[in-house]
């Protein structure tokens, strides 16, 4: 059996035309011999998204983005997502743009809603997130600290200015003379600290000896607080206080005249009767030294001893003062 050139030709131009629809379908990134769903999202910005670019559920690519238009009444990026049905997608789920690396553009990933049972259908639109990428994050935050740094800049210029403006000829100049100052005091002080060491290592015997004094002298006051602990130095310090308490109490009775003491010291007539005996004692004692024979005779051949006469007053000095004694008339 022969085939007609008709049916060839036919065939193939059937075949062309099937290749072309394939084709064309294969650029407009679609898929004729697999079933899928169509989900729309809205965006104000899809910068680095193309077409083509892969949709993921948990970092499984599950579709593709096949266009991306602009929706005239609100403004905004329409993406169309081309998803496979083997994997169900709620109602509620979002679609959120990110930035899986520094290389390589931007993907959709769908960030399901398990806790609702309601599939989304074919052709419905869903909420659309964008996450910043990490280029957008890192410029995101350098911006405030670029203006911080914008304005401490601008400080340090403020600050240098006033410091040449107080920094003239003559401070500069006294600013050297001061740094030279500091450096030789620098100096001397290393030679300070050099002589020091050097008395430190020549007396290093003596320091040792001073030490060991010092810890044999610690050594003795804490054996010496010890025993006054022992002593029971509150006992001794409570029987002192009864001690002052007695005597206080007979300082007292001497003020006040009580006792035998008391008296004397405050017993005028006392006084003037001791005063009155100690000068009569006087009298008499210069009487017995002036006339003896008054007092003591000794008579070896039996002389009758001589009749007492009546003395006569007579001013004999005697110590610091003048005395009145006895004169015996012959």
């Amino acid at each position: 059996m022969k085939i007609s050139r008709e049916i060839k030709t036919a065939v193939l131009v059937i075949a062309s035309i099937l290749l072309f629809i394939w084709g064309y379908s294969f650029l407009k990134s679609k898929d004729l011999f697999s079933s899928y769903k169509t989900f729309y999202v809205e965006y104000d910005n899809v910068e680095g998204l193309t077409q083509s670019a892969p949709v993921t559920l948990n970092g499984l690519s599950i579709g593709k983005v096949s266009s991306i238009t602009i929706n005239p009444v609100t403004g905004k990026l329409l993406v169309e997502l081309q998803i496979t049905t083997d994997f169900p997608i709620s109602s509620t789920s979002a679609a959120t743009l990110y930035e899986p690396g520094l290389i390589g553009g931007r993907q959709i990933a769908i960030e399901p809603d398990f806790s609702n049972k309601t599939l989304a259908l074919d052709r419905q639109n869903l909420k659309g997130n964008v996450k910043l990428s990490l280029t957008s994050s890192i410029q995101e935050k350098l911006v405030p600290l670029q203006e911080k740094f914008d304005k401490v800049m601008v400080e340090v210029d403020q600050l240098l200015l006033g410091v040449n403006n107080i920094l003239d000829k003559k401070s500069q100049e006294n600013l050297k003379n001061s740094l030279s100052e500091l450096s030789q005091t620098m100096v001397e002080l290393h030679a300070t600290s050099a002589s020091a060491s050097s008395i430190l290592n020549d007396n290093k015997a003596d320091l040792k000896g001073v030490i060991t004094n010092f810890k044999k002298v610690s050594t003795d006051f804490a054996k010496i607080s010890d025993s006054i602990n022992k002593a029971d130095l509150g006992k001794t310090v409570k029987s002192l206080n009864k001690t002052l308490a007695k005597v206080d109490g007979l300082m007292t009775d001497l003020q006040s005249g009580k006792g035998s003491a008391g008296k004397l010291l405050k017993d005028e007539t006392l006084y003037n009767n001791l005063k009155v005996t100690t000068k009569e004692m006087e009298l008499l004692l210069q009487d017995v030294r002036l006339y003896p024979t008054r007092y003591i005779n000794v008579s070896v051949f039996g002389k009758k001893n001589k009749p007492y006469v009546a003395p006569v007053q007579d001013s004999v000095y005697v110590g610091p003062a003048k005395v009145s004694t006895s004169k015996v008339k012959n």
